[in-house]
């Protein structure tokens, strides 16, 4: 076995150094030499690797240490909000927002116009408004922390009243439960998880009682003999008690999905229309912007939000900031170019035509067949509701389909689809045209020996 200073004084070693650095590089080859002095002891036929091909393995590892661990993939799952994958992209006048806050300093704070110290609220708060036809509006680090502060300002100390059948667990473990108690309120659960009419809500308010809460039950459905008291009925209850109603609308949208070709779901404006003096929802599902928890309503809810000292535990950053600015001018202003609806607005003759195109490119390196398939918009959205979507369903000779998944998801970029019938699935879902050559060479490069 070479000494780890021998190895350093190699021609091969010099170009490393001047890359990694010469304690970067003696520490991989040291940890090189352990792990073959541990594979010897159990070789039956020990070969130890010649000096320059532990160089070269030093320089395989240096650059893969080198590389992020966050980086881009493409989403070929059919699942466009997946929240494994970072849920929705962003539209690109959000991306150069959120490059422009951050590679200087900006006016986070800062009123351009008075000279004076401002809001972090500046830039999203009128905008929201706009939308909405709210009074007013807060942004946090995403829905959870909306909820939880809204609970904490609002009901610490009281009552909060919730339907059996909207007591929802959303991605990770999190329950509403766990949110009122951690909020400082109680919980009080009134119906049947089918059914809730508006007397349960009645017979259960208390002097303790503070709020009450509807969540919209957006990662599932109730179907058949169900039924549950709508906003307006909530809020004209409320009214005559003096209370506060709350709808965390989770994957909360502004827009109107119907005209793309989906079922009605709830929409902000609509839940404000109709009596709600607090909507919760996020920013990176329908809305298509980035991480975000968003409340919008009366005044008489959201200022005492404004004063409370979690507030500032859950505040956003500058650059998200930016983008979430960037994703609202374009609800206003063109929100065709948002990519979570223009995906969601898509026929199935365009991403037939993506397939196709991605089968062709691939014509000799695998086997590629063009499959109708169904994707889902995800991250909570439209529980139970397919979308139309076309696949590419893919073979390579010699290789099983879980290891040509394997392969794949370790490219530059990686390409992550689902495995069906013993094939790999490539959706054009949450594809772009951008992307089909990408996926082509990635496949090609996945399909060579080892």
């Amino acid at each position: 076995m070479p000494q780890v200073q021998r190895l350093l004084e190699r021609p091969g070693a010099a170009p490393l150094i001047r890359e990694f650095s010469h304690a970067a590089v003696a520490a991989t080859l040291r940890a090189i030499l352990d792990h073959i002095r541990a594979t010897l002891r159990d070789a039956a036929a020990p070969e130890i690797p010649a000096p320059e091909a532990m160089l070269a393995r030093a320089g395989e590892m240096l650059r893969e240490a080198r590389r992020p661990v966050l980086r881009r993939v493409v989403n070929a799952t059919g699942i466009l909000l997946h929240t494994n994958l970072g849920r929705a992209p962003l539209a690109p006048e959000a991306v150069a927002a959120a490059a422009e806050a951050g590679r200087g300093y900006s006016n986070l704070e800062f009123d351009l116009a008075a000279g004076a110290r401002g809001s972090r609220m500046q830039g999203v708060e009128p905008l929201l408004r706009q939308l909405t036809g709210a009074e007013a509006a807060l942004v946090l680090n995403n829905n959870a922390a909306a909820v939880l502060l809204a609970l904490s300002g609002l009901a610490a100390g009281g009552e909060v009243i919730v339907s059996r059948g909207e007591l929802v667990e959303i991605g990770g473990g999190f329950r509403i439960p766990d949110v009122i108690r951690q909020g400082g309120a109680r919980l009080v659960e009134v119906g049947s998880t089918n059914k809730t009419r508006l007397a349960d809500y009645r017979a259960a308010i208390t002097p303790e009682t503070r709020v009450l809460l509807k969540v919209h039950r957006s990662n599932f459905r109730i179907l058949g003999f169900s039924a549950e008291a709508s906003v307006a009925e909530l809020a004209t209850l409320a009214r005559a008690h003096g209370l506060l109603v709350m709808e965390d609308l989770g994957s909360g949208t502004l827009a109107d999905l119907r005209p793309l070709g989906h079922r009605h779901e709830p929409t902000v404006p609509e839940c404000l229309v109709a009596g709600a003096d607090l909507v919760a929802f996020s920013g990176d599902k329908l809305l298509g912007g980035p991480q975000a928890g968003v409340l919008v309503g009366r005044h008489a809810a959201i200022d005492p939000l404004r004063r409370h000292p979690l507030l500032r535990a859950m505040r956003l950053d500058k650059m998200t900031l930016a983008a979430l600015e960037a994703t609202l001018r374009l609800h206003r202003d063109a929100p065709q170019r948002l990519p979570v609806l223009r995906m969601l607005g898509q026929g199935e003759a365009e991403l037939r035509a993506r397939a196709e195109r991605l089968a062709g490119l691939l014509a000799g390196a695998a086997e590629a067949i063009v499959v109708a398939s169904e994707g889902h918009a995800g991250g909570g959205a439209l529980p139970g509701e397919g979308v139309a979507s076309q696949a590419v369903s893919l073979a390579v000779p010699g290789l099983a389909a879980e290891e040509l998944a394997r392969r794949l998801r370790l490219q530059q970029p990686a390409v992550i689809g689902r495995i069906a019938a013993g094939r790999l699935l490539l959706d054009m879902l949450a594809v772009s045209e951008d992307e089909v050559p990408e996926i082509a060479g990635a496949v090609r490069a996945a399909g060579e020996p080892a």
